[in-house]
């Protein structure tokens, strides 16, 4: 069997991968992420989970290599990791009330092969009405300073929103796992 390997820092995509009960070795990228010039948050996820995914595969041959990315877009503006408090309240008091639409790509390298197989998950939010005190109370508590729309729908989160929309709810929280797993099975992954 081919070794699996997430291309990723992130500590929210180790825990979803695990789910699967199978072993799989963890690699840091460390790409730039910065967005090129006027390109769109679909394209920003898509591209990053590509480029995490070949930037690993150099040291892993015979792998299964699994690159994500996720980006999020209200009324033409791209929402980012906030990764500061100052910047998630900003975030939050811009989100408030308004219908945000997250993108998490996800691209599965077979290294030996060199298949490549892609998609983006879209999955939309709407924020609440957000005051100055849920804000404050939320971010104090959960800190999500590393989470694109300041908000973890896995926690406490979920109460800052008023709907959520999509196919898979693991894709809000960074890792589509029922695309991966049907790209895993078509690579002969058995669950």
């Amino acid at each position: 069997m081919l070794t699996i390997v997430l291309a990723s820092s992130s500590p929210y995509r180790r825990e979803l991968l695990s789910r699967f009960k199978l072993p799989f070795d963890v690699f840091n990228p460390d790409i730039d992420e910065t967005p090129l010039t006027d390109e769109k948050a679909k394209d920003i996820s898509f591209r990053l989970a590509r480029e995490k995914a070949f930037k690993v595969a150099p040291h892993y041959a015979n792998s299964l290599i699994i690159g994500s990315d996720q980006t999020a877009e209200c009324q033409n503006q791209i929402i980012e990791k906030p990764n500061t408090h100052e910047n998630a309240v900003k975030q939050l008091q811009f989100l408030s009330g308004k219908v945000t639409t997250f993108y998490t790509s996800l691209c599965l390298l077979n290294s030996k092969t060199q298949q490549v197989q892609e998609c983006v998950v879209n999955f939309e939010v709407k924020y609440k009405e957000l005051n100055e005190n849920i804000i404050e109370s939320y971010l104090l508590k959960e800190q999500p300073y590393n989470c694109v729309g300041s908000v973890k729908s896995e926690g406490l989160g979920i109460t800052l929103l008023e709907y959520i929309k999509g196919e898979d709810p693991t894709a809000l929280i960074g890792l589509p796992l029922i695309k991966l797993s049907q790209m895993l099975h078509s690579e002969g992954v058995i669950f």
